[in-house]
C-alpha cells in the first residue's frame, strides 16, 4: 500500500469525504444481545464507541473490515466476502454539519460516510494501538460517554 505524506494527507481531509468501514462486534447471551465497543481517545476525551476506519486504494471492504479487526482487537471476523453494510452514516465537523435534519455522527477531524456492518468476532478480543479497553454491552444500556453519534448508529444497527 501507497502512504501519502503527512501534508498531502491533511489537505485530502480538508477537500473531500473519507470512505470507512465501520462495524460492532455483537453475540447474543442469556441476558439478550450484547453490542461490543472500545473505549478510546478522542477529540472529546475517552469516550466508547464502535470500531472501524478508512478504507485503504485497492482494498475490499470486507479486508478492510478484517484489517481493522486484527489492528485494534487482533482478533479476525466470520463475514462473508461480499457482505453488504446494514447502514450508510456520515460523519461530520461542526462547521460543514448538515443543518436540514440529515442524521449524522460528529467528527471533529474530518467529514467522513461509513459502511456500518454487524459482525462476529472470531478469536479473544485484546485491545490495542486506538483501543484502550473493549467490552460487550446490552442494547438497551450503552455506556456512557459515548462518541457522538455513535449511540444512534448502534440504534440502527442493532434494531
Amino acid at each position: 500500500m501507497t502512504y501519502l505524506p503527512d501534508d498531502v494527507y491533511a489537505l485530502v481531509e480538508e477537500s473531500v469525504p473519507l470512505l470507512c468501514v465501520d462495524f460492532v462486534p455483537v453475540r447474543a447471551t442469556t441476558r439478550g444481545r450484547e453490542v461490543g465497543l472500545i473505549m478510546r481517545d478522542s477529540p472529546f476525551g475517552a469516550v466508547w464507541c464502535h470500531l472501524g476506519g478508512r478504507v485503504l486504494r485497492g482494498e475490499t471492504l470486507v479486508n478492510a473490515l478484517r484489517r481493522h479487526a486484527r489492528d485494534t482487537l487482533t482478533v479476525d471476523l466470520d463475514i462473508d466476502l461480499n457482505a453488504q453494510p446494514g447502514r450508510v452514516y456520515e460523519w461530520f465537523p461542526a462547521d460543514l454539519a448538515p443543518e436540514d435534519g440529515t442524521e449524522h455522527g460528529q467528527d471533529p477531524r474530518k467529514h467522513s460516510v461509513g459502511l456500518s456492518y454487524v459482525v462476529t468476532l472470531v478469536g479473544e478480543p485484546s485491545p490495542r494501538n486506538e483501543a484502550i479497553a473493549f467490552d460487550y454491552f446490552p442494547v438497551d444500556d450503552l455506556p456512557d460517554p459515548m462518541w457522538p453519534g455513535s449511540g444512534r448508529l448502534l440504534q440502527h444497527l442493532v434494531s
